[in-house]
């Protein structure tokens, strides 16, 4: 009774369009959803090293073996699911979505029926039909994956871990996105050459089993134009995120997603009649796509501003370019706005509508940000807080906690970083320590970094709680230390590490935090007893739950008064 008042027709239509706004907002909260693998759940000793670990004085070469012994104390106890995982399930769930969108472009949904058609007329028995179907969804998965798993040999994993602070990467991911954008825009199509498709056509028509993976093959070609983008944008986000199987893992999802409606309409043909038929709204799917890769590429733009202090794409900038791309989304979607490739719109459909309040409300929810607020539903996302020249609400937070600041001397690095909240933080290891035993407080290391995500999020939603504010900005002294910073160190300070050349902040504070604390991921919280060196507690990753995070900062006070 419900499908007679809402056909599938328009529940296709609703989940077409639902899934490409989904797969914007996915993908750019799963791609950097970790950082990079973590160690959790160990135990540590000090570290003692008769060379400067964090950067000796004089150019020198460091051996491996001296923390390998120093950290021969460290007891390894069962580790938690680690930050890898997760992020390749999210890699997999954005290329799930991704498939399920691609269904939905041009060159993909006007072929279903025409391959349903092939099946069913082609097959001498019902059993062989449903062979052929399942041979055919299974050639689209071995095709992508295959994809996936040569983007991983061609870079190997070494490179993809450092592809999601690279800035060179990064700015081309940016401009890569914003390509794809435009072809879905209709500015261009991007095609593979006619006659790599008319070769596998030609091999699909020998028949057989083989000719069924060629027809495959044939499919992954001629919709190139319109899954290239959707594929691309999947493999830049795979690859950012370190995890070596993560473009494999997210071609699966892809494949997956597209494979799916292919063989399932091929096993029951009569499902056919229930699908919309092809027209205008196939390339509004499009649109909306490209204006999302729009959105999803100053992402990649803003992690090069950050990294090289360029300080010209701040929070206010990004916030401005986000606003205007969703308004743009919302008033395209209500019919205001066409594109060179659009049908005329004659009427408002209910799912096009619920849609553009969508968009358009997300676009002034974001408004207030240009004041400081903190739009905590898409913080993680946005340039850090300490970036905005206009920003009230660090600055009501800084009048309504803590004592008055005390003086301090020059915060090395301090012309280059600046501590969220109004904290007082230093940027240097050895400064902090230094004044953390001055002052005989505990430290509070954070490790973090301008590309992750999880730091952002973890500022804009628990820190700013009045309790851990006060905890952090009283009871310890806070060193932040960016391990993704492309600064230079000065020539007396590079040092080499295992063969490895230590020439930049950020490769100097990576260092720090691998040979120390055996972790690699961010953010990454190190309770520490400045006298001594050693942690007061287990470090521990993102938590975002105010209340065992403030719980885990008082368990180090408590620490440190036995």
């Amino acid at each position: 009774m419900l499908l007679h008042f809402f056909p599938l027709k328009r529940w296709l239509r609703i989940g077409a369009m639902g899934l490409l706004v989904l797969l914007g907002l996915l993908s750019t909260t799963g791609v950097w959803a970790q950082d990079s693998l973590s160690i959790n759940d160990l135990e540590f000793t000090p570290v003692e090293e008769t060379t400067d670990s964090v950067g000796a004085s004089t150019q020198t070469t460091v051996s491996a073996d001296t923390s390998a012994q120093s950290l021969s104390g460290v007891a390894n106890t069962p580790a938690t699911p680690s930050a890898e995982s997760e992020s390749l399930w999210m890699t997999f769930v954005a290329g799930l979505l991704g498939g399920l969108a691609a269904i939905f472009m041009p060159c993909i949904f006007p072929l279903l029926p025409m391959t349903v058609s092939f099946f069913t007329k082609q097959a001498e028995s019902k059993s062989s039909g449903v062979r052929n179907a399942l041979l055919y969804g299974f050639s689209i998965i071995v095709i992508y994956v295959s994809l996936g798993l040569l983007i991983t040999v061609l870079f190997g994993a070494d490179a993809l871990n450092n592809l999601s602070t690279n800035g060179l990467f990064n700015f081309a991911f940016f401009l890569l996105l914003v390509v794809f954008a435009a072809s879905f825009l209709g500015a261009f199509e991007i095609m593979l050459p006619t006659s790599w498709a008319n070769k596998m056509d030609q091999k699909a028509d020998q028949g057989g089993l083989l000719g069924i993976f060629f027809m495959a093959t044939t499919l992954s070609l001629v919709s190139f134009s319109c899954t290239g983008p959707i594929i691309g944008t999947l493999l830049v986000q795979a690859a950012s995120m370190g995890a070596l199987l993560g473009p494999a893992v997210g071609m699966f999802g892809f494949a997956l997603a597209l494979a799916l409606p292919f063989t399932l309409f091929s096993l029951f043909p009569s499902w056919m009649k229930t699908l919309p038929k092809s027209g205008g709204w196939l390339n509004s799917v499009k649109v909306t796509l490209g204006i999302l890769e729009l959105a999803l590429a100053l992402k990649f733009l803003s992690n090069v501003d950050l990294a090289y202090h360029w300080q010209w794409f701040d929070r206010e900038v990004f916030l401005v370019l986000w606003i205007i791309l969703f308004g743009v989304l919302g008033f395209y979607l209500l019919g205001k706005l066409r594109f060179a490739q659009d049908s005329p719109l004659v009427s408002l459909s209910v799912p096009r509508f619920f849609l553009a309040v969508l968009a358009l409300s997300f676009s002034l929810y974001m408004i207030p940000g240009l004041w400081g607020a903190p739009l905590k539903a898409i913080a993680a996302f946005l340039p850090p807080q300490q970036t905005q020249d206009f920003d009230l609400y660090s600055a009501s937070l800084a009048g309504h906690v803590g004592a008055p600041k005390e003086s301090h001397p020059t915060r090395k690095y301090g012309d280059l970083f600046h501590a969220p909240l109004g904290l007082d933080a230093f940027f240097d290891y050895e400064q902090g320590l230094a004044y953390a035993r001055k002052v005989n407080k505990p430290v509070l290391i954070d490790f973090t970094g301008h590309a992750c995500v999880n730091c952002r999020k973890m500022e804009a939603t628990v820190w700013p709680d009045p309790a851990v504010l006060q905890t952090i900005r009283e009871k310890y002294v806070l060193i932040q230390l960016y391990v993704d910073d492309k600064t230079e160190l000065a020539a007396a300070e590079q040092t080499v590490v295992s063969g490895k050349p230590i020439r930049t902040i950020g490769k100097k504070w990576s260092n720090l935090q691998a040979s120390h604390f055996l972790s690699n991921s961010q953010p990454y919280y190190v309770l520490l007893d400045a006298n001594t060196e050693r942690p007061l507690v287990r470090p521990q990753g993102a938590n975002y739950d105010t209340n065992e995070f403030l719980a885990f900062l008082n368990t180090g006070l408590a620490s440190k008064l036995k």
